[in-house]
């Protein structure tokens, strides 16, 4: 079984919020998960793409190489075997190209946004060799690792709950924006604030927390959650 400390934090850089937006001059965080398991090692989300100049100075990124998140922990890109984004938007799948000839599991709903409207950047989502497998609702694709489809933030998003020897660790994605959202903190309720759809928001969180994990860990929060401390336990990788 899978040990929490298979579950690696990867620091993709970060970003600032635009001037027209609600947190407007605040840094976000990219973070990313890596899981060993017996069979290889599943990537959970790929950061912000490199070379989109307006992109770039709409968000002032300072995006980092996932293969040098990669390399923080040991790894490297020929090491990842199987690859879920949480859902397409710019700053979680921006460099799945990385990764030619490995399955990237999403779900079909968004990859029809992602296609259909101006939801992404294509370019870094239809890079040269994606193996895309599109598959909808809840699934199992590596023993121990389970896809939970969490509509919200974006019509097709996904989290990962990962049975561990210490129980259940979800990885949120943007379903929770962080570890204070999850807590309930009022003035941490930035993801539902930006959720197209705050019903479907609420249900997914909802779900998750039925789910009754161990661990919390987000997208954009380097912080994690555990129930055994019933707040923030620390940072998920080295500052």
């Amino acid at each position: 079984m899978i040990e929490p400390s298979d579950i690696l934090g990867l620091d993709l850089g970060g970003f600032r919020f635009a001037d027209d937006e609600p947190l407007a001059g605040q840094v976000g965080v990219v973070v990313a998960y890596a899981i060993r398991h017996r069979d290889g090692v599943f990537l959970f989300d790929t950061g912000f793409g490199f070379g989109n100049a307006a992109l770039d100075a709409y968000y002032r990124v300072d995006a980092r190489r996932i293969g040098d998140a990669l390399a923080d922990v040991g790894l490297t890109t020929s090491d990842i075997t199987t690859v879920a984004n949480c859902h397409l938007h710019v700053d979680h799948a921006g460099q799945n190209g990385a990764f030619p000839g490995v399955p990237i599991y999403v779900q079909p709903v968004e990859w029809q946004l992602a296609h259909e409207t101006e939801h992404t950047i294509l370019d870094w989502i239809d890079a040269p060799d994606t193996d895309y497998q599109q598959v909808a609702g809840d699934h199992e694709p590596i023993d121990g690792i389970t896809v939970v489809a969490t509509p919200g933030h974006t019509a097709g998003h996904q989290s990962l709950a990962v049975r561990t020897t210490a129980g259940l660790v979800l990885l949120t994605g943007q379903a929770v924006y962080s570890a204070g959202e999850w807590r309930g903190e009022t003035v941490a309720r930035e993801g539902r604030s930006r959720a197209p759809d705050p019903a479907a928001y609420d249900r997914s969180v909802d779900r998750l927390r039925a789910l009754d994990p161990a661990i919390a860990r987000f997208a954009h929060d380097r912080f994690l959650w555990a129930r055994s401390a019933g707040q923030n336990a620390g940072p998920c990788y080295p500052s």
